[in-house]
């Protein structure tokens, strides 16, 4: 494949997401794929015809697909066979980011790009024939839940997925909004495994919020790049900076007690002091969307991705627009994926951002979705090139480092309670360990996290049962878990809490 011009862009549909987005998955719930860097399928010649099967390959297909349908012990479907098939040789690139999506999957997929889905919210892909869960979707059943990145998905309803491919994997999860899908997840970590349970909804289909700090700062969090993402933030963006700029305004006036004039002073000349991105938990998206971003950062001329195809050959990808003159941050988890890393890769190489947070998740791989090859609505969603940074750095299992780490606390990512006994004095287990993380989140101290319900455990429920006006036993009940999840999501969601985000609003204000 030759890539010429603004090779990317080119691609309608370049895909590129940490996972096969099947993120989309649980949450898009299907889309299998990268959404990650593109969004539909390029219509470009699909096939050439030139690498058709010979006669000899046709017979053996032929022969197979004869013996099954009259020898198997079972009767089988046709359609069933020749998905089977085509997934089959998908299957042998032993690559998960290109995999078959029979029609139904390919629509999902569709939808998703278009920003549109019900599950649970959560990007997943197969590593080492494992469901990994790549990030739950902000504000989705899978966040509520406490589902991370990382975490590898068990099982489903008692169904178990080692094993299954990654659409079969997926199909298990879905379901209709409303119903249940209990998962047993393995995280690092723990030694015993966790059991959640969600609810399945409609996923929040908008990907980008921003507000404005009191010192002119702005914050601007995008949960994954759809079709529309681009647009909205540039919206936001520029009415951060226009509010900004009456900020700035109006506390000069404050200061000089004098009407100022518009753009009159340096303090009303100047708006945004500072602006900040955030793209945790964002699984990727439209590689076309994230460039469109960047390059509102980043210099007419310099790189914002380079793609490299089977033959290494190189293309780079350029701006077409300026650098900001105020300082930019991007804050970034392990669950900041493809799309995103592309993003924190191309400004903190070519528009001098400050990344904060963690080490992205390590997608760097860019797939096509071809949607019209197959001709009856299912689609062949393919890795046909690596992406680097504007530096040539190729981040694949490797991830985006932060220039300033900054760890989460422990309440983003205790494993959530599952009740199924009262947990009392003397006994051990996760849950236990969960409870105590919470507790000492909260200001209580239970003084061990390692599982074991000591006296100190006792007494730090006690406390935090009276101050919740619950019965004061000293034994972690139903009402005190729920009444434990209930302080521990209010505490999350206390934005003086997130020192991921802090730091990046300080960095960006000391420019």
């Amino acid at each position: 494949m030759q890539f010429r011009g603004r090779t990317v862009i080119a691609f309608v549909m370049i895909t590129m997401l940490a996972s096969v987005l099947v993120t989309l998955v649980v949450a898009r719930d299907l889309v299998v794929s990268s959404y990650q860097a593109s969004g539909s399928a390029p219509a470009a010649a699909e096939t050439s015809g030139q690498h058709d099967l010979n006669e000899a390959e046709i017979d053996k297909m032929n022969a197979v697909l004869d013996l099954i349908e009259t020898k198997y012990v079972k009767k089988t479907d046709r359609e069933e066979l020749v998905d089977g098939a085509v997934k089959g040789m998908l299957e042998s690139l032993d690559d998960p980011y290109s995999v078959y999506m029979e029609k139904t999957s390919a629509q999902h997929f569709s939808e998703s790009i278009e920003g549109s889905f019900t599950g649970i919210g959560a990007e997943v892909t197969l590593q080492n024939g494992k469901l990994v869960v790549v990030s739950p979707i902000k504000g989705s059943p899978a966040e509520r839940a406490g589902l991370l990145a990382k975490d590898v998905v068990i099982s489903v309803n008692g169904e178990k997925l080692e094993g299954l491919g990654l659409n079969e994997a997926v199909d298990k999860i879905r379901g209709p909004k409303g119903t249940k899908a209990k998962l047993q997840i393995q995280r690092v970590g723990t030694s015993e495994s966790i059991q959640l349970i969600l609810i399945r909804d409609d996923i929040d289909v908008e990907t980008v919020y921003a507000h404005l700090s009191d010192d002119r700062i702005g914050v601007i969090e995008i949960r994954q790049f759809s079709l529309n993402t681009a647009e909205r933030f540039k919206e936001e963006l520029a009415r951060l900076e226009q509010e900004a700029k009456q900020q700035a305004a109006g506390q000069a006036q404050v200061q000089s007690g004098a009407q100022v004039s518009e753009g009159a002073g340096d303090k009303g000349r100047q708006g945004l002091k500072g602006l900040v991105i955030d793209v945790r938990n964002n699984p990727g998206g439209v590689l076309p969307v994230v460039v469109e971003i960047a390059e509102q950062f980043i210099a007419k001329g310099s790189a914002i991705v380079q793609v490299e195809d089977r033959d290494g050959k190189r293309e780079k990808t350029l701006s077409k627009g300026s650098r900001k003159a105020y300082p930019v941050a991007v804050v970034m988890n392990k669950g900041s994926a493809s799309a995103s890393e592309i993003l924190a890769g191309a400004l903190g190489e070519e528009a001098g951002a400050i990344l904060v947070g963690e080490t992205t998740f390590g997608k760097g791989t860019v797939q096509v979705s071809y949607n019209k090859a197959l001709g009856d609505g299912s689609l062949v969603k393919m890795t046909i090139a690596k992406w680097l940074t504007p530096e040539g750095i190729w981040i694949h299992e490797k991830g985006v480092e932060p220039t300033v780490a900054v760890a989460p606390p422990s309440l983003y990512t205790v494993a959530r309670l599952t009740i199924t006994e009262t947990l009392k004095r003397d006994m051990n287990n996760e849950q236990i360990r969960s409870a105590q993380i919470m507790l000492k989140g909260l200001g209580y101290e239970p003084k061990r996290d390692d599982g074991y319900f000591n006296e100190e455990t006792v007494q730090a429920v006690k406390q935090f049962q009276r101050n919740s006006s619950l019965p004061v036993t000293g034994e972690l009940d139903k009402s005190t878990a729920a009444a434990l999840e209930k302080a521990v999501i209010a505490w999350i969601k206390d934005k003086n809490n997130d020192v991921q985000l802090r730091e990046a609003i300080e960095r960006v204000g000391r420019k």
